[in-house]
């Protein structure tokens, strides 16, 4: 047990107040499965149901659990650079409040922790989102290959990233493309990574916030910008 390493989970939370206990109960099954220490950062991003409320009565129950409450909304981009800071583990994960990843996909992403420098998910059965984000992620994904000379598979998925590497990451986006940017520039940076297949559900409750107008278009900025940075600038 002494030998396993430790992990940081990140968990965003908007408007989950019907979905967040059941990601978290996943989380720490997987992750006591896996680790020899975790701790799980719940961030309730300004919600305006009771997610909040639901977030501080699981971390009474838990001390390995702590929550942070947003007093604005900020995205997942910040939700996530804000978990970085926060972190104290050997690793740094992310799983979103929503509840759509299998519980045993998690333990299947934690299982390869320690195999590579990142662990990078992705889906094994994306029939079950919409046709339209079926195609917008396709599209994305083929999009950052292209640019950038990758073959990945998905890049905004639940990565796992060593905490002494991410910590030392520019990460300037608050929208969905924070995960897309991270990877990009470790992978340039040499870094190794370990692809990993993962099971979601249909989102129980609520929805989806990542086809919002104003994610999409901060998502095609990031790539513009980054595309700059990396290929064009240098």
């Amino acid at each position: 047990m002494t030998n396993k390493p430790s992990i940081s989970v990140i968990v965003p939370a908007y408007n989950e107040e019907e979905n967040l206990t059941g990601a978290v109960l996943s989380i720490k099954s997987a992750a006591a499965d896996n680790f020899s220490g975790y701790e799980i950062l719940i961030i309730n991003d300004c919600s305006s149901d009771k997610t909040g409320i639901i977030a501080d009565d699981i971390s009474k129950k838990d001390p390995n659990i702590r929550v942070f409450h947003n007093p604005r909304n900020m995205g997942f981009g910040y939700n996530y650079r804000m978990g970085v800071g926060l972190a104290t583990k050997d690793y740094i994960g992310l799983i979103p409040g929503d509840n759509e990843i299998l519980e045993e996909s998690i333990k299947g992403i934690f299982s390869c922790v320690g195999k590579a420098d990142m662990v990078l998910p992705y889906h094994t059965n994306s029939e079950v989102r919409s046709f339209l984000r079926r195609s917008l992620s396709g599209s994305f994904t083929a999009l950052l290959n292209l640019l950038f000379g990758y073959r990945l598979k998905y890049y905004n998925g639940p990565v796992v990233h060593k905490r002494e590497i991410i910590t030392k990451v520019p990460m300037t986006t608050d929208g969905f493309a924070y995960q897309a940017e991270i990877i990009t520039r470790l992978l340039k940076a040499g870094h190794s990574y370990i692809e990993t297949g993962m099971k979601i559900r249909n989102r129980q409750h609520g929805h989806s916030k990542a086809l919002y107008p104003k994610n999409v278009w901060s998502v095609f900025k990031t790539v513009a910008r980054l595309y700059w940075e990396l290929n064009l600038k240098r």
